[in-house]
């Protein structure tokens, strides 16, 4: 198989809980912040393999197949301790976005 390894290393940094100065704080969320960009382009990836298996343009976009990420997101959201007003509203977001995305792949590869 191709791409990115399936393994994600994140950049040494403090606790949330540990960090003691704005400067610590800043440094683990810039490292969080460059761990989900490479799941972010894992993810796309696979609305990319999406844009080439789905044999039409009509099936890109699924509500059932929306509100089942979003259950899913949120029933592990609780146990990590990551607030549903923040996990709803991204992942809502980030579905629409992968959406129009798999659209314009599907366009530019197959339409």
């Amino acid at each position: 198989m191709s791409g990115a390894p399936t393994t994600l290393s994140i950049d040494p940094r403090v606790s949330p809980e540990d960090a003691a100065t704005m400067a610590e704080v800043r440094h683990g969320v810039d490292a969080l912040d460059r761990a989900l960009v490479a799941l972010l382009a894992e993810r796309q990836r696979y609305m990319d393999a999406a844009a080439r298996i789905k044999p039409s343009r009509d099936v890109v976009h699924d509500d059932a197949r929306i509100e089942d990420v979003v259950a899913k997101v949120l029933a592990a959201a609780a146990p990590a301790g990551l607030s549903p007003d923040i996990a709803e509203p991204v992942w809502r977001t980030l579905i629409d976005r992968c959406i129009a995305h798999e659209f314009h792949t599907w366009d530019r590869t197959r339409g």
